[in-house]
């Protein structure tokens, strides 16, 4: 398994859900956990995916979920678990 932390952020409209998830699962790419949160009209998401099974390179990966992102108008980022959870640490 290789965890990877993706992040949203935008305003929130129907289908930003529905966009990302069909981008994992036309990639292999299986979801483990999801938080979301609004905030007025905004929304920021964070999830955690398994790209154990993603045939693409991250920066394939990275790519993608950019174009995923401007496409719905929103900051879609990926970063491997263990950069995310090395800048998160206190």
């Amino acid at each position: 398994m290789q965890k990877t932390i993706v992040t949203i952020e935008g305003k929130d409209t129907i289908g930003i859900i529905a966009k990302v998830c069909t981008y994992f699962a036309d990639n292999g790419i299986n979801i483990l956990e999801i938080t979301q949160t609004t905030s007025e009209d905004n929304l920021y998401m964070m999830m955690v995916v398994d790209t154990g099974k993603y045939a693409g390179t991250f920066r394939d990966l990275t790519d993608g979920l950019n174009a995923v992102g401007k496409e719905i108008g929103c900051s879609v980022r990926a970063q491997h678990e263990e950069i995310f959870d090395m800048m998160h640490r206190i």
